[in-house]
């Protein structure tokens, strides 16, 4: 059974979430794709909060002794599912980070070679140019 203290803080932390994710979303701040999981998660605190019997059930049917045991232990389930995935999406961002990072460095080095062999044509132009202005002379 859930105290009435537990659903009033539940129902005040989820509203105040769900704030400050839209707001967020909002300043585009945050992409709207990861503050769904955010608002996702207030609006069923919220749920369970109202409708403590709901919760109550679920507690039951996976043979959780107190409602609030529940609560805390879905909560934390989902969030160790959200750091996960988190973790991979970090990952592949560094990959593809290292992998920019790598194509830069080789079109910037491509690009120094050839302001190099630019200036050695340009050079041996300007030698050649001089050679004949030196032979027309005599």
């Amino acid at each position: 059974m859930m105290t009435p203290m537990l659903r009033v803080v539940l129902i005040v932390v989820s509203l105040v979430t769900m704030a400050y994710m839209m707001h967020k979303i909002r300043q585009a701040k945050v992409q709207i794709e990861a503050a769904m999981f955010w608002v996702i998660f207030s609006i069923v605190l919220v749920v369970f909060a109202v409708f403590p019997p709901a919760a109550d059930a679920c507690a039951r049917l996976l043979g959780i002794y107190s409602t609030p045991n529940f609560l805390f232990l879905s909560m934390i389930f989902l969030l160790m599912v959200k750091i996960f995935s988190m973790t991979i999406h970090i990952s592949q961002l560094e990959s593809r980070q290292k992998e920019l990072i790598q194509k830069m460095a080789l079109d910037q080095k491509e690009s120094e070679e050839m302001e190099r062999r630019l200036k050695e044509l340009s050079a041996g132009q300007k030698e050649q140019g001089e050679e004949t202005d030196d032979g027309n002379e005599r």
